[in-house]
């Protein structure tokens, strides 16, 4: 019996040497050239783009089908100016050997290593990373579906790991200037039923991780529209040591869009560093030696197409919940909550509720339509009960503005694809009531043209003093498609003037025509100042200081009148002015319920 062992041993031990010359003799025979042109042509067939591999090429067939492969490249679209969409320093490729012989492709490892990616679109909404080999070269749409319905039946290939080391991104959008992501590390490790992600990257001083699960990869890509399936993923989404998580699960059943119930919560969050991010992109090719810089717009809301595009149609709610929310220049969010619904091409926001200050505000609204030519924007909402000296604050995080407890409705309507269509078709209402506050000139001074202009007509005196001491101020603002009507709806009362404005300010084209009423407190003048009685007009972006003809005609008059009558009627007009004190604020105050009804 031990002998009959003995060379039982010894033919398996002959065999397993005698497949070990056979892999080694396969192995040191294949000509290196020949596989590379191999794997080339296999990509150009797939992709359409050429993979050149300029390193050394080594393959292992035992225990496992392995490559390991040094300074690859793949090009890029004919389009695009950067030759290279992919280059490694080193890929490393790991199969399963005994699952092909059942057609069926199972990677256990792939590994890369000192990656550069160069993703671009142009002006025509071109991607580079859209790879469809039969588009690129022109074969018609029925050799597609052809090409397609024999990828349906073909072996299914499965990745258990998948790791990047060492990656730099550079994305370029047209002629921007180029964003550059690096990424430290990125790794997708399947573990039974889930696949384990990791992600460290860095855009700027923008710092991002990503730690968490979600259903197996393998699972999702073998039932994906083949079958009902469902993905669950829990994740924990880290941007500059400030983390947000997410939880929740997509739901895709067979041809028909995935829908979505994900919940989002954070102790804190920081929204400064994704707010610095939103301008995604790059320039279309290199950088040019030049900056790009655009042709100045005449008007001050943008005529520029907003990103509407980048809007998903899906069907899914998100809630939102965040115990402090962090904003540039501003006090924080607290106790945020909100619920973001989609539905096909309109999103619904509900329910937004927070803390600001010591106030509170509620929201809500919609986007609609955001695929067609005219998409409508609605918002609704108010705050109150904090004050502008809690939340306008400067880089190092103090108040210049003191005191003005604010008061905010609104419920407007607009239609277009850009800020400036959208403006120049709103419909609705809002208003602001100011109280008692004290506004440095210097602050003032950096808030732009129009709002210059306007305190300068308000108060001539205001450079006189390094202050504007504010009473009260409140705004009624009615809004018919763009054309904003003002008739004493709008009332500033400072320690030494109250003010009336009357006109109106047409937002399509955003030219202004306000006749500004200042009117001394105390009653007592020698006769009316005629400089003081201005109008503001041009534009929001070039505002302009006029005459208000019709002040100046009615002062005339007043000023012969007292002359005729050797100041009797300037006497007389003072103590009728003294008996009869105006109140502007109080005036161009309406009802706050009639403007927005918080929902029960």
């Amino acid at each position: 019996m031990a002998k009959k062992i003995k060379i039982l041993v010894v033919v398996l031990a002959a065999l397993l040497l005698t497949g070990v010359l056979g892999v080694w003799y396969l192995t040191s025979t294949i000509d290196q050239a020949q596989l590379t042109h191999l794997i080339g042509s296999n990509v150009k067939q797939a992709t359409g783009r050429e993979l050149k591999i300029s390193g050394p090429v080594r393959l292992t067939i035992f225990p496992s089908v392995g490559l390991i492969a040094e300074d690859i490249s793949l090009s890029n679209a004919a389009w695009a100016k950067d030759p290279y969409f992919v280059k490694a320093k080193k890929l490393d490729v790991n199969i399963h050997l005994l699952p092909l012989f059942s057609q069926r492709i199972e990677i256990s490892r792939i590994e890369l290593n000192g990656v550069d990616i160069f993703l671009q679109s142009n002006d025509q909404r071109d991607a580079n990373w859209i790879l469809a080999a039969p588009l690129a070269q022109g074969v018609p749409s029925q050799s597609v579906q052809a090409s397609k319905q024999r990828s349906d039946s073909n072996t299914f290939v499965a990745i258990q790991d998948f790791s990047v080391k060492n990656a730099r991104i550079t994305y370029r959008d047209g002629a921007a200037a180029p964003r550059i992501y690096q990424i430290q590390d990125l790794s997708l490790q399947e573990s039974g039923a889930y696949t384990a992600l990791k992600l460290d990257a860095q855009q700027d001083k923008v710092r991002f991780g990503v730690r968490g699960k979600i259903t197996a990869i393998r699972k999702i890509l073998d039932d994906w529209n083949q079958t009902p399936l469902k993905i669950g993923a829990d994740l924990n989404i880290d941007i500059n040591g400030k983390s947000i998580a997410l939880k929740g699960d997509v739901l895709k059943k067979v041809d028909t869009l995935p829908s979505f119930d994900v919940n989002l919560s954070s102790k804190s969050f920081d929204l400064a560093p994704l707010l610095g991010g939103t301008a995604v992109a790059a320039s279309g090719g290199k950088i040019p030696s030049k900056p790009h810089i655009k042709a100045p717009s005449p008007y001050f809301f943008s005529p520029e197409e907003l990103p509407f595009d980048l809007l998903p149609v899906a069907n899914g709610v998100i809630n939102l919940s965040v115990a402090e929310l962090n904003l540039p220049d501003s006090a924080p969010f607290k106790n945020l909550s909100a619920q973001i619904e989609f539905k096909d091409d309109r999103i619904n926001l509900r329910k937004v509720n927070f803390q600001f200050g010591s106030g509170s505000a509620q929201a809500e609204g919609h986007i609609q339509g955001y695929q067609e030519k005219n998409p409508e924007i609605v918002a609704k909402g108010q705050a109150n009960g904090y004050s502008l000296e809690q939340v306008l604050l400067d880089d190092a995080g103090s108040a210049q503005v003191k005191g003005g407890e604010t008061q905010v409705a609104f419920d407007l309507r607009g239609t277009g694809r850009s800020l400036h269509q959208i403006m120049g078709s709103v419909t609705g209402k809002a208003q602001i009531s100011i109280g008692q506050a004290s506004i440095p000139t210097n602050y003032v001074n950096e808030g732009g043209d129009f709002l210059i202009s306007l305190f300068d007509a308000v108060n001539p005196m205001r450079k006189k003093s390094n202050k504007t001491v504010l009473d009260c101020a409140l705004a009624y603002l009615p809004v018919t498609n763009g054309l904003v009507s003002i008739k004493d709806t709008i009332g500033i009362e400072t320690n030494r003037l109250d003010i009336t404005l009357s006109g109106n300010i047409n937002l399509k084209t955003e030219s202004i025509n306000l006749n500004i009423y200042p009117r001394e407190k105390s009653g007592l003048t020698s006769g009316l100042d005629l400089a003081n009685l201005v109008k503001l007009q041009g534009t929001i972006q070039n505002p302009e200081l006029g005459i208000n003809k019709a002040g100046v005609v009615n002062s005339a008059v007043a000023i012969g009148l007292g002359i005729l009558t050797g100041g009797v009627s300037i006497v007389a007009e003072n103590a009728r002015s003294m008996s009869t004190k105006s109140y502007p604020c109080k005036t161009a105050l309406h009802s706050w319920s009639e403007i927005y009804s918080q929902p029960k």
